[in-house]
């Protein structure tokens, strides 16, 4: 059903961006003849990183790769940074889709368990995040196109019962073509009907209204995020810049209007009482919010109008959860629908390997033999450093 030829150009094509995907770059050569493991040290920041010469043969040849590196930050500090840590590792290695980042390699440089510290994921490079694009002047075909992506990608998630819990523009990566793929599962977990969840999820600005008020939530929390992505790459600035819990709450119920009766009755007494004593606020339409001139032109294809655009965002952008659109209804959405390619859209879910991943507890040292364990695991699948497949010799780093 496209009608756009892709790939789109969305910003110019650069070898390696400094200060976006990752923090710094090193180029290196290694002899294609060595086998053995070889690492060298690089000062990121505050940070250190020791990390694999990367290389791979090719019909006889190393062939070259720009790659990410992400050091996983103190990841046994604590039980929590180490679940996080072990979450996101077996949840990388879970999902294949052409939206979400590829997993490349995962290794660590220290030799035993017992002198385990540093985890390193090894990832498809990007040209840039989305923080640098929400500056742009988008036209409606490459936000459209855009949204979609980002919408394909949290469908393959909540395929699986996987919420990502973070969606930020920080978190979504892009490339000079306008691919785009979402990245970090330090938060993501699997959903549970029912379950109250952890309210610590989602930086501030894109928490929805259901995690602010403590409600718990489901799968379409993600499509909250969403829209306030959408908003900011149409208003280029923050929809809810919130400077705390409550002043978060404030600026939602400012723009969108104090919720019915019907949803504060949802909340439990005391955080309704609060809600009910709050001034009242009518809010704006999203006419008022989102005016034509901020769109450019309706598309030169008449398929794709700011109407359409702000359509989305007043499905996205719903206090109540339960009347918010999903994932499957935004993808058919007329203002996204224009892209729907059904390998994308409905491509195989990943399976979890872990079934008890949200469930186990361990203390830190259990998390870390069991990290320790999928390290190796890795490390099994593959030749001089690099998956099988996947070569590699110029590494950018991340914290």
């Amino acid at each position: 059903m496209n009608f756009i030829q892709r790939p789109l150009q969305l910003i110019p094509p650069s070898p390696v961006q400094d200060c976006v995907h990752g923090l710094c770059k090193k180029s290196f050569t290694m002899n294609r003849n060595k086998r053995e493991k070889e690492y060298y040290s690089i000062d990121v920041g505050d940070s250190t990183f020791t990390v694999l010469k990367l290389c791979a043969s090719f019909n006889g040849f190393c062939v070259q790769r720009n790659v990410a590196i992400k050091k996983l930050s103190r990841p046994f500090q604590n039980q929590t940074h180490a679940k996080r840590a072990y979450r996101e590792l077996v949840l990388m290695k879970c999902v294949n889709h052409k939206n979400i980042i590829g997993l490349l390699n995962v290794f660590t440089p220290q030799k035993t368990l017992e002198e385990f510290q540093d985890v390193y994921l090894v990832m498809e490079l990007m040209d840039a995040n989305l923080c640098q694009v929400i500056q742009m002047e988008l036209d409606h075909e490459r936000l459209s196109y855009l949204l979609y992506q980002m919408l394909c990608g949290i469908k393959h998630l909540h395929a699986a019962g996987i919420i990502h819990r973070d969606l930020k523009p920080s978190n979504i990566v892009v490339k000079s073509d306008c691919t785009l793929k979402i990245l970090d599962f330090g938060l993501a977990r699997t959903a549970a009907t029912g379950l109250l969840m952890t309210p610590y999820v989602v930086t501030r600005y894109y928490r929805a209204p259901e995690v602010i008020l403590g409600m718990g939530y489901q799968a379409n929390v993600d499509i909250w995020a969403v829209g306030c992505i959408m908003a900011e790459m149409v208003r280029h600035k923050i929809l809810f810049p919130g400077r705390d819990y409550i002043d978060q709450w404030n600026k939602v119920i400012e723009q969108l209007g104090t919720p019915s009766q019907e949803f504060l009755m949802k909340l439990n007494q005391s955080v309704r009482t609060y809600v009910e004593n709050r001034p009242r606020y009518a809010g704006y339409t999203f006419e008022k919010l989102f005016p034509d001139v901020l769109f450019h032109a309706d598309s030169e294809h008449n398929k794709l109008k700011a109407s359409q655009a702000r359509d989305l965002l007043s499905k996205m952008l719903v206090i109540d959860a339960s009347k918010r659109i999903s994932v499957d209804e935004a993808l058919q959405h007329p203002y996204i629908n224009v892209w729907y390619d059904p390998t994308e859209v409905e491509a195989p879910p990943p399976a979890i390997t872990d079934k008890q991943l949200d469930e186990r507890e361990h203390t830190v040292e259990e998390w870390k033999e069991l990290i320790y364990k999928e390290v190796l695991d890795w490390e099994e699948r593959t030749k001089n450093g690099v998956i099988k497949g996947q070569p590699a010799s110029i590494a950018q780093v991340q914290q």
